[in-house]
Formats: structure tokens, C-alpha cells, sequence
């Protein structure tokens, strides 16, 4: 794992959206702060739905041959993970939770194929940003299960998560700079702390603008 690395991951449909222009920021930041940003569009990419065939119990390697071999070697060789999306019915998109589903072959290397036996493995650090087009109290609850499930699978604590009510059309999120900065700022802050080798989860999964009764694992 290359701690200086940070791997973004641009999870929405539309290659201008709003998720998206705030990663943008957030690379930026992180970039400004000496992190090297291997940026991951996966609307460009070939990866299929999981087939459930649970190849990878042989020896945890998915038997479907596409882009997600080439994806999953760059998000694990780096220390922090920067991960955006839409929300579509309480949920992530159908791009990321494809990845999602296809990272289950690793989960199952690690408690199937290794059973534990590699020992204690570093931690990650890692930031996820998502905006909806409404208002409803509870609409990031399943996204974040989901993502905080995800991260634990790829040994990443989310340490924040800037979750953006009432944003749909596809230039919002530029009109609003100061998301723009808050989102840059924790870049920033994400490439510092992986830089200083801070304790990971240490901040506690800080979230922007959400209540305090999100569910937890």
C-alpha cells in the first residue's frame, strides 16, 4: 500500500454531474497537497454485474475477465480512497454497486481462501461524497451501509463523508462554491493525514450536514 497514493473513483452516470464536480475539488485539494490522484471513471469502463458463480472461492480471484481486475489492483495499492456518487432510490448507483458486488470476491479471499491467517493488515482512510436531488431525512441511510460495508472489505475506514441534499441537475453543484471549497479542503485534509500516517478512523466518520441518528453496523 502506497500511502501517498489516493485513488478517486467517479461513481455517477454523467461525467459532469454534480458528485462528480466535487470530486473534482477533492482531487484538486488532495493533488495541491502532494497526494499522487489515480483518478477511476467507471462510467468509461467494462465492468459486469456479478454472477454469483463464486469462482473466487478457489482462491478469491473473480473468474470474470473485464476492467475490474485492473481497478481492483489500483484501489488496493492505495492509502486512501476518494468515492462519489449520485443517490438513486436511497441508494448508490447502478456503476458503484456494480464495483461493490464484484469486490465480493475479495471478501471472500479474505475469510474463505486466508481465513485470517495473513494477520492484522493496514488500514485505509476513506472519503465519500454523494448528493440527491431531495430533501427526505433519511435519504443517504442505505448508501452509507453499503458504503461503509464496501470500505471495511478493502481494510478503509470512511473517515468523512459530505453528503449534499437538494442538488439534481447536472450544474448545480458548481454554482455552490462553497461546497466546491469544502470539498477541496477535505482533499486536502484526506492527503495530509495519510502523508502524517495519523491513526486511521481517528476522526471519527465525520459527516457534513447530517443528522445524528444514521444507522451503524
Amino acid at each position: 500500500m502506497d500511502r501517498a497514493r489516493i485513488v478517486a473513483v467517479f461513481g455517477s452516470p454523467r461525467r459532469r454531474g454534480n458528485t462528480a464536480t466535487l470530486l473534482d475539488a477533492a482531487v484538486a485539494g488532495a493533488s495541491e497537497a502532494g497526494a499522487r490522484v489515480d483518478r477511476i471513471v467507471l462510467r468509461d469502463l467494462k465492468i459486469a454485474p456479478c454472477l454469483e458463480i463464486y469462482g473466487c472461492r478457489i482462491d478469491g480471484e473473480c473468474r470474470i475477465r473485464d476492467d475490474f481486475q485492473d481497478v481492483r489492483a489500483r484501489m488496493l495499492e492505495a492509502g486512501g480512497i476518494m468515492l462519489a456518487s449520485p443517490i438513486f432510490y436511497y441508494a448508490v448507483s447502478a456503476q458503484v454497486k456494480t464495483l461493490m458486488d464484484r469486490f465480493h470476491s475479495l471478501w471472500v479471499k479474505r475469510h474463505w481462501v486466508e481465513q485470517a491467517a495473513a494477520g492484522p493488515r493496514p488500514r485505509r482512510r476513506g472519503l465519500f461524497i454523494a448528493a440527491g436531488a431531495t430533501r427526505g431525512p433519511r435519504l443517504f441511510e442505505g448508501a452509507l451501509l453499503s458504503v461503509r460495508c464496501f470500505f471495511d472489505t478493502l481494510d478503509c475506514d470512511l473517515w468523512k463523508s459530505l453528503l449534499h441534499r437538494g442538488l439534481e441537475h447536472e450544474a448545480e453543484a458548481r454554482g455552490r462554491p462553497e461546497l466546491l471549497a469544502e470539498a477541496r479542503l477535505a482533499g486536502a485534509e484526506l492527503a495530509r493525514l495519510l502523508r502524517e500516517g495519523d491513526g486511521a478512523g481517528a476522526d471519527g466518520d465525520r459527516r457534513t450536514g447530517e443528522t445524528d441518528d444514521e444507522p451503524s453496523l
